[in-house]
């Protein structure tokens, strides 16, 4: 059964930093082969997508992240990584990872994605 543990969530004061990790392990394909993203919910509202990066290590982010957030994988150690800078109080959420085998380009609904982790909470105080 495949699996995604996240990791390095916690408390910062609004512009601090934090680095969350995803370790993936038991997918049905090869972890090189998946469409890696971050996601996020916040209280009261909808899970969106952050950040993704594909196949071939080609990032992408939200308008919301981009600038301040870098999305990076290592494809012998299977795991993904965010490294969240200059963090707000809107970015205050439980963060996901998720994998998704037949892309192109990382998809941004949540339901295009195979495996999930169980999330990691992000706290931001001003």
């Amino acid at each position: 059964q495949g699996q995604l543990v996240e990791s390095g969530g916690g408390s910062v004061q609004v512009g601090g930093s934090l680095r969350l990790s995803c370790a993936s392990s038991g997918l049905r394909d090869s972890y090189s082969r998946y469409c890696m993203g971050w996601f996020r919910q916040a209280p009261g509202k909808e899970r969106e997508w952050s950040a993704g990066i594909d196949t071939d290590g080609v990032r992408t982010y939200a308008d919301s992240v981009k600038g301040r957030f870098t999305i990076s994988r290592d494809n012998a150690k299977n795991t993904l990584s965010l490294q969240m800078n200059s963090l707000k109080p809107e970015d205050t959420a439980m963060y996901y990872c998720a994998a998704d085998l037949d892309c192109l380009t990382p998809r941004l609904r949540s339901i295009e994605y195979d495996y999930w982790g169980q999330g990691t909470q992000v706290t931001v105080s001003s």
